[in-house]
């Protein structure tokens, strides 16, 4: 036996649509994973290679890429490297409004110098950052990257495991979304493209 009569009904079902519209999430829609809110992930400081201290601050007004790898690596970091030139084409001029940093988990290894030419190889605007071996692991904690050296067959032939997603923060420094290894340019282009039309 229905209970309501068809008036009631419409009023129910128009305020079952309303509940349901308030607890659709709002703002853009992002590929990646949407991790606005993190507690981790909030700063660093770190050198550039002309050794001028960089933070979240100095980027401000630019979605910002952190990519966490090294420049011996075999795969991993030069293929994500590449994407991220390939999302910054496909951006167009929105690409002037986004800085790639690509943060050394092998300070030993990679100097200054060594950064200077690796990373704008891939594209002239992106930014290699180091600190020493101290700042190195407490940035990597601060972000819940994980890295370990795996000898070689000498010395200095060892390579590193690490973590292999990348961070993307909006204009504003807010640490946004995440992105797995391997899910290719259109996701970066796509998600940054959002991040930077809900901050125009």
């Amino acid at each position: 036996m229905n209970l309501l009569s068809p008036p009631r009904r419409r009023t129910l079902a128009v305020l079952v649509a309303v509940l349901l519209a308030a607890c659709s999430p709002s703002g853009p829609k992002f590929e990646a994973s949407d991790i606005t809110g993190s507690s981790f992930g909030r700063d660093f400081s770190l050198e550039d290679p002309k050794g001028v201290t960089r933070s979240l601050a100095d980027f401000r007004g630019k979605a910002v890429v952190l990519f966490f790898g090294y420049t011996q690596c075999p795969d991993v970091c030069p293929t994500t490297l590449a994407t991220l030139a390939q999302a910054m084409q496909r951006l167009g001029p929105d690409a002037d409004r986004v800085q790639v940093l690509f943060v050394t988990i092998d300070p030993e290894r990679d100097t200054p110098a060594l950064l200077a030419q690796y990373v704008p190889a891939f594209d002239p605007r992106f930014l290699g950052l180091r600190g020493d071996a101290a700042a190195t692991a407490r940035t990597a904690k601060e972000f819940k990257i994980l890295y370990e050296k795996v000898p070689g067959a000498t010395p200095g032939s060892y390579t590193m495991d690490h973590s292999a997603g990348t961070y993307i923060f909006d204009p504003k420094g807010r640490l946004r979304l995440y992105v797995a290894y391997g899910q290719g340019p259109d996701v970066y282009a796509h998600d940054l493209k959002r991040l930077l039309d809900a901050s125009s």
